[in-house]
């Protein structure tokens, strides 16, 4: 019985080495987050929403037209697409370097013929026996050998390098699920923003068709007081400029309109001719979702969530870097049959088995052994850098978003009051100027002023959603970094 155990004690012994994994196990790095946002104090948005659970978070703008559109993003949008390709690379590199923790077994069989002349004796060595041909009645010798066997090996994952390799590209794999996540909402964001500068254009057109209108009437004024001797043809001169240059700037803004809606086509994966949006109205209500606390940031955002599994990757590669100063072990084994007749290949006679353990330790390689673990530190600090770079940033693009939330709501309500007085400020000018107490210039300038303060309104209600959009984008847009640890990604834990 001592026996038995002194036998197995080496084994039990590489066993329990097996379970060992060199270099340091990881710890997510210390991030700057603050306690609250600046700009998120003392004020209280107008129109406050929250994302829907099932991360539809444009379903907040309420506009069945957007909502159709964001819906072809992830089935049809190239870039995201490839994005998802290179996700499933990285899942499948995880399974390829998941293989050498398992024995590698194979099978073989063979058959060979030889022959030779009168007086040659030829010879086939198998498991340390000879096997002798024999010379035929016309002085030459024909000899037949079969064999059939299965050869094992196995790399022990002694120091954990194996181990290590899966644990960074499961890292890896996760940071490319992220980056799918942070493609998709890159195009749905960016596709939003579009379509809300297609409604403004949409506005801007209508706001032109107004001015148009007022100018045409103008214009048909000036030139019956012209008839009737009460004003000179300047002032047809001015009411025609001022309509032309009107629809010239109408002219311009449907260019605009054009390309928005070329880019939202692409952005659902379709030729442009393919697409035609019906014109209507910009959306007046400006949602805008709660900011939170910025250490949920953290967890909200795919690039933040991307970088620190990046992070992780690195750490992991530290491991297989240092696991290169300790020596190699594997196992080999087979197991098969020889004979020169095909007829009882497979009894025990026949048999040939070999099983012995390779060690191998590199002496000396020039320095590129501590060279890689020092490059495998680097490109961990580097990683550490990066993320903490990516959090400070994501905590810049919130505030700056909050901000311009805030500054735009207060325009909003100043700028729709310049609005109403300059609407008064026409209608009296264009009395006055038909009953003949103001001269046209008086007109036209009142008519000028309230053509530019309708579209600076448009501008800071465009603005306003945009933003909006942009907020959503930089809280994650309902998305969590638990969705990573989803076993129905395939990424194995």
């Amino acid at each position: 019985m001592m026996q038995k155990i002194y036998h197995l004690s080496p084994v039990i012994a590489l066993l329990l080495l097996s379970a060992c994994k060199v270099g340091p196990n990881y710890r997510r790095p210390d991030a700057p987050a603050a306690s609250a946002y600046k700009e998120d104090q003392g004020w209280t948005p107008a129109a406050p929403a929250q994302v829907p659970d099932d991360d539809s978070w444009w379903a907040i703008y309420n506009d069945p037209v957007l909502d159709g559109l964001e819906r072809q993003v992830a089935v049809s949008n190239q870039t995201l697409l490839a994005s998802e390709a290179a996700y499933r690379a990285a899942v499948a590199a995880v399974a390829i370097d998941r293989g050498p923790l398992f024995p590698d077994i194979s099978v073989s069989g063979t058959n060979s013929r030889s022959g030779g002349g009168s007086g040659l004796t030829q010879g086939v060595t198998t498991g340390g026996g000879t096997t002798v041909t024999t010379v035929a009645a016309n002085g030459k010798s024909r000899n037949n050998i079969y064999s059939a066997g299965a050869q094992a090996s196995w790399q022990l994952d002694v120091w954990g390098r194996i181990r290590r390799t899966v644990e960074s590209d499961v890292a890896k794999a996760q940071a490319s699920a992220a980056d799918v996540a942070a493609a998709r909402l890159s195009a749905q964001v960016t596709l939003a923003e579009d379509y809300f500068q297609l409604r403004a254009a949409d506005e801007q057109r209508q706001l032109y068709a107004a001015s148009i209108k007022a100018f045409q009437t103008s214009l048909t004024i000036a030139q019956n007081q012209v008839k009737a001797g009460v004003t000179t043809l300047a002032d047809v001169y001015s009411a025609q400029t001022e309509l032309e240059s009107t629809e010239a700037a109408d002219v311009s803004v449907e260019l605009n309109r054009a390309k928005f809606e070329h880019a939202i086509a692409v952005l659902t994966g379709r030729n442009p001719e393919e697409l035609a949006i019906d014109h209507a109205s910009l959306a007046k209500t400006v949602p805008v979702v709660p900011a939170g606390l910025p250490s949920q940031l953290l967890q909200r955002r795919p690039d933040v969530a991307a970088s620190e599994r990046s992070v992780a990757s690195a750490n992991a590669l530290i491991g297989v870097a240092q696991s290169a100063w300790y020596p190699s072990l594997t196992l080999s084994a087979s197991y098969g049959f020889t004979a020169t007749a095909l007829p009882g290949l497979f009894q025990a006679g026949n048999s040939l088995w070999s099983f012995g353990p390779q060690i191998a330790e590199t002496v000396f390689n020039g320095g590129a052994r501590l060279a890689t673990n020092r490059q495998a530190r680097a490109n961990y600090d580097e990683a550490v850098a990066n993320y903490r770079a990516t959090v400070l940033a994501a905590f810049q693009a919130v505030e700056d978003d909050l901000s311009s939330l805030r500054v735009l709501e207060q325009q909003s309500a100043l700028q729709t009051t310049a609005v109403d007085d300059a609407r008064k400020s026409e209608a009296l000018s264009l009395n006055q100027y038909k009953a003949g107490i103001v001269v046209y210039t008086t007109l036209l300038t009142a008519q000028a002023a309230r053509q530019s303060a309708e579209i600076s309104l448009l501008s800071i209600q465009s603005q306003q959603l945009v933003a909006s959009v942009d907020l959503v984008a930089q809280l994650g847009g309902g998305w969590s970094a638990a969705q990573l640890d989803r076993s129905d990604r395939g990424v194995p834990h």
